[in-house]
């Protein structure tokens, strides 16, 4: 399978709310690695590789979940994957 790296920043009411810890709950279930952080903006960026078909599965579980509604923007920038991360983690 082609690999991919995706960065997505999401907008809304997503600081404060627990967004990152559910994205990063999400990722046992999918066989992605990556990092999720706040942003000073208040904004959320979520950064993960692994193949396209998983990682476009791990982005609609992260909108179906509980934090979804309080997206009110989302926008992904899709590129070749660079190999550093090993793991899932909350950075920031």
């Amino acid at each position: 399978m082609t690999r991919a790296r995706v960065q997505v920043h999401y907008a809304g009411r997503v600081q404060g709310v627990g967004f990152r810890y559910t994205v990063k709950s999400l990722v046992t279930g999918f066989e992605v690695v990556g990092t999720v952080r706040n942003l000073a903006d208040g904004r959320v960026e979520l950064i993960v590789e692994g193949a396209k078909p998983e990682l476009e599965a791990f982005l609609q579980a992260v909108r179906e979940s509980g934090v979804g509604g309080l997206i009110a923007d989302e926008s992904a920038a899709w590129s070749n994957p660079r190999g550093e991360f090993c793991g899932f983690e909350i950075i920031g």
